[in-house]
């Protein structure tokens, strides 16, 4: 369904630094794919298990923000790769919001194992797991 994620940024080497961390716990290895678009803004491009998660500086020059709302969903293959997920990020300038790592029973989703931080952007992060 979907083909990418992108998320803006006010600083990419932040960015940057946050994200190696965050998505490295999920089991990425090496850099981000870094280009500037035509305008001259840089981007970072995580290719990950056939998607693309992307950070870039917002190319109409106004600040990055985050949705109200809004959410990225990581999916995980473990709790503890949730708990690792949280950890880098609070480690990386990220914030811990919501309830502490844990199992949510939820109405949709059933029991899920997941965590909630926000980006150096305020960007909202979930890390999930699905038990089977």
């Amino acid at each position: 369904m979907f083909n990418h994620i992108m998320v803006g940024t006010n600083d990419i080497d932040q960015a940057r630094s946050f994200y190696n961390a965050v998505i490295g716990s999920l089991g990425f290895t090496g850099e981000p794919v870094s280009n500037r678009a035509d305008s001259g803004h840089a981007r970072l491009f995580y290719f990950y298990k056939g998607g693309i998660f992307c950070v870039s500086e917002p190319i109409n020059d106004e600040p990055a923000s985050f949705a109200n709302g809004g959410t990225i969903g990581f999916k995980c293959e473990s709790t503890e790769q949730v708990d690792a997920f949280h950890d880098s990020a609070v480690a990386n300038s990220g914030k811990s919001i919501e309830e502490p790592p844990g199992y949510r029973q939820g109405k949709t989703l059933g029991k899920i194992y997941l965590a909630y931080v926000r980006d150096p952007d305020g960007n909202k992060l979930c890390a999930i797991y699905r038990p089977k």
